[in-house]
């Protein structure tokens, strides 16, 4: 039987929701990848136990991770059922409905049917009441906004949902959600865009809606797909992502150049007694304006070193001139 650590709130950082009253970890864990039928329940358990004893309380989900596309959800709900039985008030989960999931014309996107019968089918396979955060997973261009917003604020007044959230939308598209949804009396609680040093896209405006909203953040992918880890310190290595058909890394992206800037961010790192993924991590995290950071894991040690990060999460204005410096001609807009 599992008993929790009994210090597992001693050295992680918990971070206010904007203007809300939910604080989540400074880093949170990903059921996007490593938590499908190609991993065993044991090795996923192990994960979950081991980030939960570390003060990882936010577990980040959507609806179609896996493979095959709601296995994560299925993974999580066997150990809320198990593990982590009577721990429920203590752990935040979050899912997302938007991707495609199932055939058929409401099988994706933000229409009314698809979002609520999206989360119906989430909560059976978590096997709860009510999910923490239910996010709209991205924009979609043929449905009012109005509908999506109204789905969102319908699941949290059915008790379905705490809070609502975006991800992936704009900076107008998360004003103009902000608005819909404050109108209807359920505030944006949280915005969950892809950010990291080499994809800077939200530090053009989207950052700044969300200070001026009150909203959270929460940053997914912030090492670049596994690029800002030691991994590609000297090229492709075999069984890698990039070096696969992954549709979120390719060979291509992994340049000379790329690898050269790499290497000498992984030396600052060192100066800094950290991992090179350690200090992507933190370099997210700087200055608070990102509530929490969103890390996966294929092992125990992974996530360790991942964590680990909590440790050092400042930075010197001169290493950040010099990772500036280094990711020049490599960030994307």
């Amino acid at each position: 039987m599992y008993l929790p650590s009994a210090d597992r709130y001693s050295a992680m950082p918990y971070r206010r929701t904007g203007r809300s009253g939910l604080l989540l970890p400074a880093l949170s864990l990903g059921l996007w990848h490593n938590f499908g039928g190609d991993r065993t329940p044991e090795s996923q358990g192990e994960i979950l136990r081991r980030a939960f004893d570390l003060g990882v309380t936010h577990f980040d989900l959507a609806n179609n991770y896996g493979p095959p596309p709601g296995s994560a959800e299925i993974a999580m709900g066997r150990a809320l059922k198990t593990d982590f039985a009577g721990l429920r008030d203590e752990i935040v989960i979050s899912t997302k409905a938007g991707y495609h999931m199932w055939e058929g014309p409401y099988g994706e996107w933000g229409s009314r049917k698809s979002l609520r019968s999206s989360l119906d089918q989430s909560l059976t396979r978590l096997g709860l009441d009510y999910v923490d955060i239910f996010y709209s997973h991205r924009f979609d261009p043929d449905t009012p906004l109005e509908e999506t917003m109204g789905a969102l604020d319908t699941a949290v007044r059915q008790g379905k949902a705490l809070y609502a959230g975006v991800s992936n939308y704009s900076a107008e598209q998360t004003r103009e959600a902000a608005r819909i949804l404050n109108e209807l009396g359920t505030p944006l609680l949280i915005h969950q865009p892809r950010y990291s040093m080499l994809d800077r896209w939200v530090e053009d405006g989207l950052l700044d809606v969300l200070d001026e909203l009150g909203t959270g953040s929460i940053a997914y992918s912030p090492l670049e797909q596994g690029i800002l880890s030691d991994r590609y310190l000297h090229g492709i290595p075999e069984g890698s992502r990039a070096a696969g058909t992954s549709p979120f890394l390719s060979a291509e992206a992994v340049t000379p150049d790329l690898v050269e800037r790499l290497g000498a961010l992984n030396e600052l790192a060192r100066e800094r007694g950290q991992s090179l993924a350690q200090m992507a991590l933190a370099w997210v995290l700087r200055g608070g304006r990102v509530t929490s950071a969103v890390v996966g894991a294929s092992s125990v040690a992974q996530l360790e070193n991942s964590v680990a990060t909590v440790g050092n999460l400042e930075f010197a204005e001169e290493e950040l001139a010099r990772i500036e410096e280094l990711v020049k001609g490599t960030a994307r807009a």
